[in-house]
């Protein structure tokens, strides 16, 4: 890191955002399930990331950046006591292969979980975290990973079946 230069520590952050947004607006988008909340969410995690990149290490940025996004969603989760979606489809797929159905029945699914639940499924199963890398984030214990997950995925699943069942 040494001393750079502002030039250099913009272009760096410029390349940071490009290479970074995907994967924030995917998860943005779970834990809000509005595209434009997303995008806000996003654009408030790169404003604060901005202000420490001096000291955020380069190989860390994503992490730094993801904890972040949820921090800030969980302190606006706080301020306002509820959630409403607004909209329910991202501009972007989740998948390449994914449809609007399927897209749509993710997020009205997960839109059955408590925040806390909704946050550990989206971290653990679309982000890919690890049970020690969510509770690090989410600033809880690896236990309450597990419980929150399994009982997340329980909810899921029992949707899911309602919901198979009722096409048939």
């Amino acid at each position: 890191m040494g001393r750079e230069s502002k030039a250099e520590r913009d272009a760096a952050f410029t390349a940071f955002m490009t290479d970074a947004t995907p994967s924030l607006l995917r998860t943005a988008w779970l834990l809000t399930g509005s595209h434009d909340r997303s995008q806000e969410l996003v654009q408030a995690a790169f404003v604060k990331t901005y202000a420490a990149w001096p000291k955020v290490r380069r190989e860390q940025a994503l992490a730094y950046a993801r904890r972040i996004l949820v921090n800030h969603k969980t302190d606006t989760w706080r301020k306002t006591s509820r959630e409403v979606i607004v909209d329910g489809v991202p501009e972007r797929p989740i998948r390449p292969d994914s449809t609007v159905e399927h897209r749509d029945e993710i997020l009205r699914m997960l839109d059955l979980l408590p925040a806390q639940q909704r946050r550990i499924v989206v971290l653990r199963y679309y982000q890919d975290l690890s049970e020690q890398q969510t509770a690090d984030l989410l600033g809880i214990s690896v236990g309450a990973v597990k419980s929150g997950a399994s009982r997340g995925l329980a909810t899921l699943r029992t949707a899911h079946l309602t919901t198979e069942g009722s096409q048939r």
